[in-house]
């Protein structure tokens, strides 16, 4: 019963830019962290971007300086703007969302993927 709908996938030339969206709905009564897992052909998922709720971000080398993450509270709702894509960076973007349900147990959801293409 919950749901995150992403968005924001597309196909881009090199050094181009996407803006990336996740939106929680459902049985959220609290969101710790959210954040950006991607996973290109061949490769296991790696984390992308991190944000936990004090606000410290964390990226994965590869994304520095190129890529940012935020988050809308009142929407909940996780954004990751990406710049200066690269090739390499084609994958399928996936959100996750940690947290707590209503009922208290935990919540680890995650979105159903979004395709990014960067060509070459």
């Amino acid at each position: 019963q919950v749901q995150l709908v992403e968005s924001g996938g597309g196909l881009v030339q090199p050094g181009g830019s996407l803006r990336l969206s996740c939106a929680a709905s459902g049985s959220i009564f609290r969101i710790n962290a959210m954040g950006w897992y991607r996973q290109a052909p061949g490769k296991e998922r790696e984390l992308v971007a991190w944000l936990p709720s004090n606000g410290n971000t964390n990226y994965a080398n590869s994304v520095k300086g190129r890529f940012t993450i935020s988050r809308d509270n009142a929407k909940n709702t996780v954004y990751l703007q990406m710049t200066n894509l690269k090739p390499e960076d084609t994958a399928v973007y996936y959100c996750n969302v940690k947290g707590a349900r209503y009922i208290g147990d935990r919540l680890d959801a995650w979105g159903q993927g979004t395709l990014v293409t960067v060509s070459s």
